[in-house]
């Protein structure tokens, strides 16, 4: 194992510096645009009536408590995108700090949830579009919203950013009309704007059971699910060491506290959750609200937000491809290409777009909601380990370790989402185990056995 607490290897950071390569451009600012994106303002809404059934209506209890894992994982992201400034993410992370076998299998795991957000974001869409066109085929859309997915992105980050800029202002102004507009119905359906707020939806002694709150905790946390893929940005960032750590941070605190806003209202306005379909719940609450037209609108909304999440979750799997082809664990002449006129990996951007195509038609939409968190959580509890490693098992001679934020911190993210990933669906855990297994022969494959480093740059 490396010393975790030194920075890349010349080599590694040679590469980095050759040319072509990726361009240093990013701001604090477009960090947290590009990070809301992924994640998504809206992310709770599509969920809310299967949280709700698996909480037992304690939905946004749930979504807090999950963001107390994610939080903690998210300044293991942070800190180390400042001592790993590459692009690569959690593989970078784990093969620099840990091992460069493990590192493969985490980027191997994280590619797997990569993809399946992608084909999500594509699905979604093209299911909205069928709602208007019937007799449009599905595979045919997927194809049409994949097209300009890959579109946009091989014009560039600036213009992956600016069109995410205005998809964000668009997703968020949403968020704003639902709030005002549940607070509206609330206060003349119970008689006084006050009337509007309870505390029911946070703590109902009449339903409350522990238990039933934690066994919603797992499917709440995919509400937080992506804001790792800011951490693959950090070539693109002109200041890494400073704003990842705040940016990730900042993502994890700001989603939280919009998804427990956005269930509590959703569950004021439709308290009984079994009376309505809860895959399709939140356009009851819609049409309660705001009637036909915020239902529609809400259609066409959550497809706009959906493609937004596509196109940056596409930019961070083409980096994390990159940082894995750049240090040759993948084929370098295809996977570490840089465009040279438009510094981004254009090669991995047109494969992501075949592969998430390919998957639209061969994975059913439920099926992908399963094995998104799987590589997930496997991630993340790999990063949590690598920022025990780093900063308190292994620090450098220069950094001087602190406990409860060197050991406990980390500890408390890789428990967590340790626990997260058991209780995920058996099906996730078998297709994902055999995912991971290919991985698995490809690294004892191409390393003889485990006797010689898969990333020849490390």
């Amino acid at each position: 194992m490396s010393d975790g607490g030194n920075l890349p290897t010349k080599a590694g950071t040679d590469s980095v510096a050759a040319s072509p390569h990726l361009r240093r451009v990013l701001n604090l600012r477009d960090l947290l645009i590009y990070g809301m994106i992924i994640v998504q303002v809206l992310s709770p809404v599509p969920i809310f009536g299967l949280l709700d059934e698996r909480s037992n209506g304690n939905s946004v209890g749930s979504a807090l408590i999950a963001m107390i894992p994610m939080l903690l994982t998210a300044i293991s992201y942070g800190r180390l995108a400042v001592v790993f400034p590459v692009a690569g993410s959690s593989y970078s992370y784990v093969s620099r700090a840990l091992n460069p076998h493990l590192g493969f299998l985490i980027g191997w795991a994280i590619f797997l949830d990569y993809l399946m957000n992608q084909v999500i974001c594509a699905i979604i869409p093209a299911l909205a579009i069928q709602r208007v066109f019937p007799a449009a085929p599905l595979p045919l859309l997927t194809f049409l919203v994949i097209v300009c997915m890959t579109g946009v992105n091989l014009f560039g980050i600036r213009v992956t950013l600016r069109a995410n800029t205005w998809l964000l202002i668009l997703a968020s102004a949403a968020v704003l009309l639902f709030l005002g507009l549940a607070i509206r119905y609330l206060s003349l359906s119970n008689g006084g704007f006050s009337k509007a707020f309870a505390l029911a939806p946070i703590y109902d002694p009449a339903v409350f059971r522990a238990r039933d709150l934690l066994a919603g905790v797992s499917l709440a946390a995919l509400t937080y699910i992506g804001f790792d893929g800011l951490t693959t940005l950090a070539e693109d960032a002109i200041n890494p060491k400073r704003d990842m750590v705040r940016a990730t941070v900042l993502i994890v605190i700001i989603t939280g506290l919009l998804s427990a806003l956005e269930l509590y209202f959703l569950h004021s306005v439709l308290p009984d959750w079994r009376s309505a379909d809860p895959n399709t719940s939140y356009l009851d609450v819609m049409l309660k609200i705001g009637g036909a037209a915020l239902f529609s609108s809400f259609l066409v909304i959550m497809s706009l937000s959906q493609f937004a999440a596509g196109l940056s979750i596409q930019v961070g799997a083409a980096r994390l491809l990159y940082g894995m082809g750049r240090d040759g664990v993948l084929p370098r002449s295809a996977f570490g290409y840089i465009d040279p006129r438009r510094h981004h990996p254009s090669r991995n951007i047109v494969f992501m777009g075949v592969l998430a195509f390919l998957g639209t038609v061969a994975i059913s939409f439920d099926h992908a909601l399963d094995l998104l968190n799987f590589g997930a959580f496997l991630a993340y509890i790999g990063v949590n380990a690598a920022a025990m490693w780093t900063f308190g098992v292994r620090p450098s001679r220069e950094h001087k370790r602190r406990v409860v934020s060197d050991l406990l911190f980390p500890a408390g993210g890789l428990v967590g989402c340790l626990i997260f990933w058991f209780g995920l669906p058996e099906r996730a855990k078998i297709v994902g185990g055999l995912w991971l297994l290919v991985g698995f022969g490809y690294c004892a494959y191409r390393t003889r056995g485990f006797r010689q480093s898969i990333a020849l740059d490390l």
